[in-house]
């Protein structure tokens, strides 16, 4: 008995992906991810004079902002959460404690520091962007700041 297998050729299965993650809603897909994780009906968004969108929600003991530069392929989600306030007590150390949480426990994320404050953030175009990825991304900078936040201020924060 024969069988039929039907074959997509590599073009095909590329055109349907990219038909696919054209079609997708950022705004929306943001929107479900912070619904599912924000507390206390926290979050709001706004539309900076730059263009695009900016979300803030509460989780657990941290802010989250969510930036979207805006719709194209070109423009980028940029998510972030503040940690630590600068500056702190023994910055060498600080400094070096989160390079080694970089290697070892930041996935797609990662500490860095904008005006004074420690953050965890995590940016990336939204070319090719599913929306598991946007959810991955929000979700992980949410955890790992909310995982983070009390310890480092704790063991750094200026008293």
């Amino acid at each position: 008995m024969a069988s039929y297998q039907e074959s997509v050729t590599d073009n095909e299965f590329v055109d349907e992906l990219i038909a696919e993650t054209a079609s997708i809603n950022h705004v929306e897909v943001i929107e479900n991810v912070i619904d599912t994780l924000e507390q206390d009906d926290s979050a709001m968004v706004s539309h900076p004079p730059e263009g695009g969108y900016l979300w803030k929600f509460k989780y657990g003991s941290v802010e989250v902002f969510v930036r979207l530069t805006g719709k194209s392929d070109e423009d980028t989600i940029t998510v972030w959460s503040v940690v630590l306030k600068l500056p702190a007590k023994d910055e060498p150390k600080l400094m070096r404690h989160l390079l080694e949480l970089n290697c070892s426990s930041t996935f797609e994320a990662r500490f860095g520091i904008i005006e004074d404050q420690v953050v965890v953030i995590s940016t990336r175009p939204l070319a090719d962007l599913s929306p598991g990825e946007v959810s991955r991304l929000i979700t992980i900078v949410a955890t790992i700041a909310d995982d983070n936040d009390e310890a480092l201020q704790s063991e750094y924060g200026v008293a």
